[in-house]
């Protein structure tokens, strides 16, 4: 443990150059400058599409790492939770999802309160940790880690492992319209009270735990185990373990608050699906939270809500970001040049250094323990998001008007082809719409069972329809493959230039769990005619006629 002091002082001396860099973020970019917009607008896009990833894919692995830790500090206290750890993780992130889906308004109240107890009941603990080291003096620690010498890559691993205190820096500046104005200064001051105040908990932890020799015993957090060296098992114990999962709730919260809002960013310059950009009826990207906690759910079930799985993957991610935020700021800078800017560049130029030989420590000392895996999913999640772009301007360039002559030809009427189960009044409603639109018009009975035709044949001639009705069998009882197979054979005995439109009666049950009790064949054939692709140079329409049942 002799490394412990200066890998702490070396982790809070990273936290000042961020919080210096970024702070000069916040008022550069005051409408929101996370990684992704200030290294697409000044590195480029591809490197703006690198830092998105690597942002979405920290965000979710900030989620789960730190519900992982709650549980872990909880269980600490509670032994008898390890086995139900999964469980809690999950009932907590479906708490914080449900909060965040209410709004920002009710999830801000709900994670202010832990925040500042917190800092009180953990605070007070160091105090009084301080007190007793005073008392007790120093403990003793040997040299050697598990058994093995201390090596400069044991160092450098123990390094990457303390970096992840320092990920939630990010979302204030994805997050800074969330702030009252001014928005920059309050955003500043937020960013310097979380890392002072961070800085002072970090430092006064590994500090304590360090001079009393305190060790975790089984599955026990450190921090549990210094809280408990303090205080003993008492309920002031209990009570900072419960705050430090409260305290780790609102870092899994902080995610909540930066996926939507990245996600978002990119739907609107069309790198993800629109339901991105979309608020919900709460005024908060919904979709996104939603996708956000599915990811993160999957992620504790398959890890087993276990922080020392999960460790690995994190922090990649976001130390990439950085850098990249930081290069691009240097960037910035230079071109907008205005006052003091050579001191702000070299801020974000020692920021941009400092990030990089981060990442390289991070990526390089858990390469193996899954660091990997984050490296590989950063590039594919920028190739997926160029996908994503070419899908919608390849759309954008088929429905465009662009070359249409300025007035347009009406189409001929239309020959009309009426798929019916069987004679009943859905297909009377279906019947009267056809006759609104053509006086070319087809019934067509797919017989699936032998002698069915025949009875369907005496009600149509019965009711008196003058519409002519045309029987397909079908000796192996499928209804859309031969139906589809009629259409083109109408289709190419006409030979009119048009595809037949195709009306579809289909009644509606009067509650949603009586569909269950149907085949829903007019379902499957209006997908089966919907999504295949136009034959004979024409697409077939389609109209949907429903009959709503009262029962």
């Amino acid at each position: 443990m002799t490394y412990a002091w200066p890998i702490a002082l070396a982790i809070a001396g990273l936290l000042f150059v961020l919080a210096l860099s970024y702070s000069q973020t916040l008022y550069a970019y005051p409408s929101g400058g996370g990684s992704y917009t200030v290294a697409r607008e000044n590195l480029g896009r591809s490197a703006g599409l690198i830092a998105a990833g690597a942002l979405l894919i920290d965000y979710v692995l900030t989620a789960a790492v730190s519900l992982a830790a709650g549980v872990a500090a909880i269980a600490s206290a509670f032994p008898a939770l390890w086995p139900y750890r999964v469980d809690v993780a999950l009932a907590l992130l479906l708490i914080i999802t449900i909060a965040n889906l209410r709004g920002v308004r009710e999830s801000g109240a709900l994670m202010t309160v832990p925040v500042y107890a917190f800092l009180a009941v953990f605070g007070g603990m160091l105090v009084v940790g301080f007190a007793l080291a005073a008392i007790r003096g120093p403990g003793t620690y040997d040299d050697l880690v598990g058994g093995a010498p201390v090596t400069t890559f044991l160092v450098l691993h123990t390094f990457a492992a303390g970096c992840t205190a320092l990920t939630g820096i990010e979302a204030i500046s994805n997050g800074i319209g969330v702030f009252r104005p001014p928005v920059s200064r309050n955003a500043s001051r937020t960013l310097w009270a979380m890392a002072v105040s961070m800085a002072m908990l970090f430092l006064g932890s590994v500090g304590l735990t360090h001079y009393l020799g305190i060790s975790p015993e089984g599955a026990e957090t450190i921090l549990s185990a210094l809280a408990r060296t303090v205080l003993g098992t008492t309920p002031a114990y209990v009570l900072v373990q419960g705050a430090t999962l409260a305290i780790l709730a609102v870092a899994a919260n902080t995610s909540f608050a930066g996926f939507p809002r990245v996600a978002s960013v990119l739907a609107r310059d069309r790198y993800l699906p629109h339901q991105f950009e979309h608020l919900g009826d709460r005024l908060v990207y919904s979709n996104g939270m939603l996708v956000l906690a599915g990811m993160t759910a999957l992620l504790i079930v398959v890890f087993q809500a276990d922080a020392h799985a999960l460790i690995p993957l994190f922090a990649v991610g976001v130390f990439l970001a950085f850098t990249l935020s930081q290069a691009g700021m240097v960037v910035h800078w230079w071109k907008a040049r205005g006052a003091g800017w050579l001191w702000k560049a070299a801020a974000n130029g020692v920021g941009a250094l400092v990030t990089l030989a981060t990442f390289l420590i991070v990526a390089v000392s858990k390469f193996t323990e899954g660091a990997f895996l984050v490296l590989l999913l950063i590039p594919v999640a920028a190739v997926v998001f160029r996908a994503v772009r070419r899908h919608y301007q390849e759309v954008a360039l088929e429905l465009t008007l662009r070359g249409l002559p300025p007035s347009l030809r009406p189409l001929p009427r239309p020959r009309v082809v009426i798929p019916i189960s069987g004679v009943h009044r859905g297909v009377i409603d279906a019947i009267r719409y056809a006759q609104s639109i053509s006086d070319r018009i087809t019934a067509v009975y797919v017989e699936t069972e032998p002698g069915s035709a025949q009875r369907v044949r005496q009600d149509w001639l019965r009711w008196g329809f003058e519409i002519p009705l045309r029987i397909v069998p079908s000796p192996y009882r499928s209804i859309i493959g031969p139906l589809l197979e009629f259409l083109d054979q109408e289709d190419l005995r006409h030979n009119d230039g048009q595809q037949a439109t195709v009306v579809l009666p289909e009644f509606v049950p009067a509650r949603w769990w009586q569909a269950l009790l149907h085949n829903q064949t007019a379902f499957l054939l209006k997908l089966a005619l919907v999504y295949r692709r136009r034959r004979f140079g024409h697409a077939r329409p389609v109209i949907d006629v429903p009959y709503h049942l009262r029962e």
